[in-house]
């Protein structure tokens, strides 16, 4: 599955290395939706609050995954909110709705079932 994928990336664990947030939900979907090796790089410097806007790196890499699918990517955000509360970093960590991991879990939810 690639939602435990995502989760032993972004963990470090398994003997894989530690990747942020988006670099976990890009790596563990590269397959699925012919994601290149280019932009998981691209994604290492998206993590902790620093995607564009201040979005959630977890967040920002189904944007950029969904970017053809406009309609898939706003039923992703909609139950994204209902669980962080916000789509920015440093909101989702000061309510403590969500940690990290389950900002990784609950993106990869939504991926799977695309």
């Amino acid at each position: 599955m690639s939602k435990e994928k995502a989760k032993v990336l972004f963990l470090g664990t398994q003997g894989h290395k530690k990747l942020n947030c988006g670099q976990a939900i890009i790596g563990a979907f590269k397959e699925k939706f012919n994601v290149s090796d280019a932009t998981l790089c691209e994604f290492a410097k998206y993590g902790g609050g620093k995607a564009p806007e201040g979005l959630c790196g977890a967040l920002y890499a189904a944007q950029v995954i969904l970017g053809k699918h406009p309609d898939k990517m706003k039923e992703c955000e909609v139950v994204f909110l209902t669980f962080a509360g916000s789509a920015k970093c440093k909101d989702i960590r000061a309510l403590k709705k969500l940690t990290c991991s389950g900002c990784v879990e609950k993106v990869a939810q939504c991926l799977e079932k695309i």
